[in-house]
């Protein structure tokens, strides 16, 4: 009996828990897939932003490396770090750019650490397309976080 419940629990129709605040819980990986899962795990309206936010970052970011920590999906370049992170809150999507205090202009919210600014998305925002790729092609090129 365990052993059926155990197998249903690792079926692909098994949707990801919602943590609190409904931020996908998604177990730690490396590469594309477990970020897409993340982001089709993304609940309402975020999942939609989220392939945006993961295609204009692709885009602008040629072999751009991907990654799933923490119940976050990670952005950066090889050998050099993570530049961008984002994490589901309850009403918003916020992405975390580790060198933002470098970034021209300085993303709007600051962060306990020193160098990291937030940006954020709520549902009925229009999402600064030009801004955002800018930020993101700035960041690409900064050292990265090791984590």
């Amino acid at each position: 009996m365990a052993q059926a419940k155990s197998k249903a629990a690792a079926s692909p129709d098994t949707k990801p828990v919602l943590l609190s605040g409904g931020n996908p819980q998604i177990a730690k990986g490396y590469g594309d897939a477990p970020v897409q899962a993340y982001i089709a795990a993304m609940p309402g309206w975020k999942s939609e932003v989220g392939r945006r936010l993961d295609r204009l970052i692709v885009q602008t970011v040629p072999g751009v490396q991907k990654a799933v920590k923490w119940n976050s999906p990670f952005y950066g370049m090889e050998g050099e770090g993570w530049f961008l992170g984002i994490h589901c809150f309850a009403k918003y999507i916020k992405m975390a750019f580790f060198r933002g205090l470098s970034l021209k202009p300085v993303p709007p919210v600051e962060s306990r650490s020193k160098d990291t600014r937030y940006f954020r998305i709520h549902e009925n925002d229009r999402l600064d397309e030009e801004q955002f790729v800018s930020w993101v092609k700035q960041a690409s090129q900064l050292p990265g976080e090791r984590m």
